[in-house]
């Protein structure tokens, strides 16, 4: 396995990481079986970068990576989720999510800790309501270790957002069909030389590719 340095923390991160969205399935519901031994193939092989959200397979990715990721497979890798940005409605929200995730989860922190689907209109929502100063808290507290956010807007609003707050990572929707869409090229090449630690969803575009 290859490894990119996250030069803010030293993270050594893999190459490839291990999305937690499209799991297979079994009777519409998560096949706990095979889904645990991609999982532990991959991480015996080097993939040391697990993402997850609040609301994959219907809310039921988060507690599955909670069963299996225990004593050593929880210390050997990076586990990130996310804030469901569309359901805080109050800093109280923040919290409670929060908590939620961490029990679901059975951690007592979380590695990169994403604000969900973020765009102008969202962010400038949420930082109304505090949510910087939440995930600055919860910084200081142990409770996450990095804070970042995933991606969903046109460049323009990227840059806005790169720009408002000194986040630790982020997340956008990259590969060799969406060069130009959403982020895109331009948004990657200005978030690494702001420092930030980028990561990339659907470089196969969903399986398409």
């Amino acid at each position: 396995m290859q490894y990119r340095k996250n030069e803010k923390n030293g993270d050594e991160i893999s190459a490839l990481g291990f999305g937690a969205m499209r799991l297979p399935t079994k009777n519409g519901r998560i096949d706990k079986e095979k889904a645990k031994e991609q999982i532990y193939y991959a991480i015996d092989h080097g993939v040391n970068f697990i993402d997850t959200a609040f609301p994959y397979h219907g809310g039921a990715s988060e507690s599955f990576l909670g069963e299996i990721l225990q004593n050593e497979y929880r210390e050997r890798v990076l586990l990130c989720t996310k804030m469901p940005s569309w359901s805080i409605k109050k800093y109280e929200d923040m919290e409670k999510y929060l908590e939620t995730q961490l029990d679901k989860l059975q951690t007592d922190h979380i590695d990169y800790y994403l604000i969900h689907s973020l765009g102008k209109g969202s962010f400038e929502r949420l930082k109304e309501l505090g949510v910087l100063e939440f995930l600055e808290k919860m910084k200081i507290e142990g409770k996450i270790h990095n804070i970042g956010f995933s991606f969903h807007d046109n460049s323009d609003a990227f840059k806005g957002i790169v720009d408002a707050y000194p986040w630790d990572a982020c997340l956008i929707q990259y590969n060799y069909l969406d060069e130009k869409t959403q982020a895109g090229t331009d948004g990657v090449k200005y978030a690494h030389s702001q420092g930030i630690a980028v990561f990339i969803m659907e470089p196969l575009k969903g399986g398409i590719l």
